[in-house]
């Protein structure tokens, strides 16, 4: 999915799922830097900034906020123009509240 995006000076943060040696270099060789926590049986862990991985779950719990529209969790919307608007629309919603 990464390789459609310029990744230039970003900073890539994923779950541990993503921590393979091969995307590591992948990110690296594309100029960016990742914030991917190793697994627990890794014989070879790196460093990771918490912090910044902490942030990650503010935007998880976007995502499963805005689930709550029905309208939004089973794709009623054929165009993704329409979907997309809706998704605007909750989003808005959710931080009025």
């Amino acid at each position: 999915m990464l390789q459609g995006f310029d990744l230039t000076g970003s900073h890539i943060v994923g779950d541990k799922a993503y921590g393979s040696e091969g995307i590591r270099h992948w990110i690296t060789a594309k100029q960016a830097a990742y914030t991917i926590p190793p697994k627990a049986n890794n014989k070879n862990p790196w460093k990771v900034d918490w912090y910044r991985y902490k942030e990650r779950h503010l935007v998880e719990c976007f995502f499963n906020k805005i689930k709550h529209f029905r309208r939004i969790a089973t794709r009623y919307d054929k165009l993704a123009k329409s979907f997309l608007a809706f998704v605007y629309v909750a989003s808005i919603f959710k931080l009025t509240q």
